[in-house]
């Protein structure tokens, strides 16, 4: 929330829904108790999408990747059992590209989605270029 707070940027969370076609892991964001937490609640029908046959289709794909590469047990573990990689199956099985503020790291304790990404051939971009490439426009309104 550094970037988007709602209090001072509620048109970037109005841009999501409406150019959302993409699943987000909508368990990982309600755990929380904070405002994107309540957010998520609140939008829950209207922007996450159910898990897709493209999607599972990568599930073994994306597992075998983690497994065959020279991560710890617990990061692979971690890795595969929270949203990151339901984010990146579906990004591998819909050719879509993922959007991260996370950045390559060269560690044997973490995998982290771009990672991953450079691993199985999906394109990954931060939330900044994805704005410009989007056209994104949030204009400050009277005051």
């Amino acid at each position: 929330m550094l970037y988007y707070g709602f209090d001072f940027c509620p048109a970037f969370w109005d841009w999501l829904i409406q150019k959302n076609d993409e699943q987000a892991v909508y368990k990982e964001l309600t755990d929380g108790n904070d405002d994107l937490s309540t957010w998520a609640k609140l939008y829950k029908n209207n922007f996450f999408l159910s898990l897709d046959s493209e999607t599972v289709s990568q599930f073994p794909v994306v597992s075998n990747w983690a497994m065959s590469q020279d991560y710890q047990q617990a990061a692979i573990n971690q890795f595969l059992s929270v949203g990151d990689y339901y984010l990146v199956c579906h990004a591998l099985g819909n050719q879509m590209t993922m959007v991260t503020h996370e950045r390559p790291i060269n560690s044997k304790k973490k995998i982290k989605i771009p990672n991953a990404c450079q691993g199985l051939g999906v394109e990954f971009t931060n939330p900044f270029e994805m704005l410009r490439s989007q056209k994104a426009n949030f204009v400050l309104g009277a005051i």
